[in-house]
């Protein structure tokens, strides 16, 4: 039986997680949610990618370059508030959970004190490293959203209760207010701004939808007790957000003062495509993680959550890579133009390398229900120093193609450490009937395009294009169906299953 098969009476010390009283089918609520998830996923996707092309077409490079400049500065800070506040207001079980949502609140203010008072500072000093002063005053008003998204805690409570229907409604308002915002401004010739001023409205929108809904009253308290609980939760991964902001801080200042902003948006540009290959992960392990938070002492039922999960994100994840690689040239020619030549090299190398990353790529969630997060600061340092080592150097002497070289290397090392944590928590893992299960049908479908290429000449016509997609995409799909029917039938019975009240454990 997979973790979302136990049943969770309210009755069993799990603080409150969910709501009414009532006996919670695990299995049940997360299918539902898992569905919920992907519609909305598939829904943000196609917003994100309608803007972004839209974007790419309406906006010069330059422009671009520098918004990807000052974004690059603005989340580098805001990243060091990603201490795992979140994650450990999920995971706890405390028997009051106003009080919990309360220490939760009141760590997310001081946290965005300590960010805004930072950003005064960072934002004059990125612009100077970077040779761009333009971004100082769009990045000193983008600090206005940060009490935008203290208010936006009872997303939190949602997420924890696996009330993923109200979670998601609230997010997609997000997501629809910052599209219609921020093509309309582009429209006017805004241009910099427009890019600024929709992430500014999109938020506070966001924040007066999330008070409404939050369960909880919005009140301030401090425990020292729960402070240094948290503490312990949150500096392994503190030390990872630092190693991950230097990770990207690092070539972005260099592509910036090497080559220019230009290079700087084909670097984003890449990561925003292969950011493609992790929908599915991001449902699977967004809507698993309440879960095996309330399983987490069972880790047998992690096991098989971890295996089933990454491999559906295998599934997805791999086609996806291969895609990037072999149609980037044709994108680029035919969708968002020549001007992103240059940068057709770059990203159909971080596409396949992210579909390679995908292999065991949601372990964190794992480790972070169990409350051991020390190995996520041990991987964060060694993707650092082989960052600085490899893919840095890289990029000084060869630009961003070198750059991209420089992250498959470092991509194939991580793995390796990845490996070797998830064996620790696993031992029965085996590494590699998962991986050839969950690559294969991407490596089918490359293998007959690249066939079905070396009958046409290096003709690129549409028409040529769209019947390379199909048939790759039909090659994937029938492999997958033939390789994975067990898994894929288990999956689809899940989400069909009406979830019903089970009786509590004895």
């Amino acid at each position: 039986m997979s973790p979302v098969g136990e049943s969770v009476a309210a009755s069993q010390p799990h603080g409150g997680r969910f709501a009414g009283g009532e006996s919670v089918d695990l299995r049940g609520r997360t299918a539902r949610g898992a569905l919920i998830n992907g519609s909305f996923l598939v829904a943000t996707t196609a917003l994100a990618l309608v803007q972004g092309t839209l974007v790419a077409r309406l906006l010069p490079t330059s422009v671009i370059g520098r918004f990807e400049l000052l974004m690059a500065a603005f989340m580098t800070v805001l990243m060091l508030g990603s201490v795992g506040v979140d994650d450990k207001y999920i995971q706890q079980d405390d028997a009051d959970q106003q009080r919990a949502f309360e220490i939760a609140f009141t760590l997310q203010w001081v946290l965005a004190g300590l960010l805004a008072l930072l950003l005064l500072v960072a934002i004059p000093a990125f612009a100077a490293i970077y040779g761009q002063p333009t971004i100082i005053a769009p990045g000193l008003v983008l600090i206005a959203s940060l009490p935008a998204l203290v208010f936006q805690m009872p997303l939190w409570v949602h997420y924890r209760r696996m009330d993923f229907l109200r979670q998601r409604k609230l997010q997609l308002l997000n997501s629809a207010s910052l599209f219609v915002v921020i093509i309309a401004l582009v429209l006017v010739g805004l241009q910099l701004w427009a890019l600024v001023l929709a992430g500014l409205v999109s938020s506070w929108v966001t924040a007066a939808a999330c008070v409404r809904s939050s369960p909880y009253r919005l009140r301030l308290r401090w425990e020292r007790s729960a402070m240094r609980e948290y503490r312990s939760f949150s500096w392994p991964l503190l030390l990872g957000t630092v190693n991950t902001a230097l990770t990207w801080q690092v070539p972005i200042i260099l592509a910036a003062r090497l080559h220019g902003p230009t290079a700087v948006a084909g670097i984003a540009l890449a990561i925003s495509i292969a950011q493609y290959t992790t929908r599915v992960d991001d449902i699977v392990t967004n809507t698993l993680y309440p879960a095996i938070c309330a399983v987490k002492d069972r880790t047998d039922l992690l096991f098989e959550a971890f295996w089933k999960s990454n491999r559906l994100a295998l599934l997805w994840a791999a086609p996806m890579g291969c895609l990037g690689a072999l149609f980037i040239g044709d994108f680029v020619h035919l969708v968002i133009g020549e001007k992103w030549r240059f940068a057709a090299p770059l990203i159909g190398i971080v596409a396949a390398s992210a579909a390679v990353n995908q292999i065991g790529f949601n372990w964190t969630a794992f480790y972070r229900a169990v409350g051991n997060t020390r190995p996520i600061a041990t991987l964060t340092s060694v993707n650092l120093v082989t960052t600085l080592a490899v893919a840095v150097p890289l990029l000084a002497t060869h630009g961003v193609t070198g750059f991209g070289i420089g992250l498959a290397i470092v991509t194939v090392v991580t793995l390796a450490v990845r490996v070797h944590y998830l064996l620790r928590l696993f031992p029965g893992l085996g590494m590699a009937g998962h991986i050839s299960h969950g690559v294969g049908p991407a490596f089918a479908a490359t293998v007959a395009v690249l066939l079905l290429r070396a009958t046409d000449g290096g003709t690129r016509t549409p028409s040529r294009v769209i019947l390379e997609v199909v048939l790759f995409g039909a090659v994937a799909v029938a492999t997958t169906l033939a390789s994975e029917r067990k898994l894929l039938r288990e999956s689809i019975n899940h989400i069909r299953k009406r979830a019903t009240p089970a009786p509590a454990p004895a």
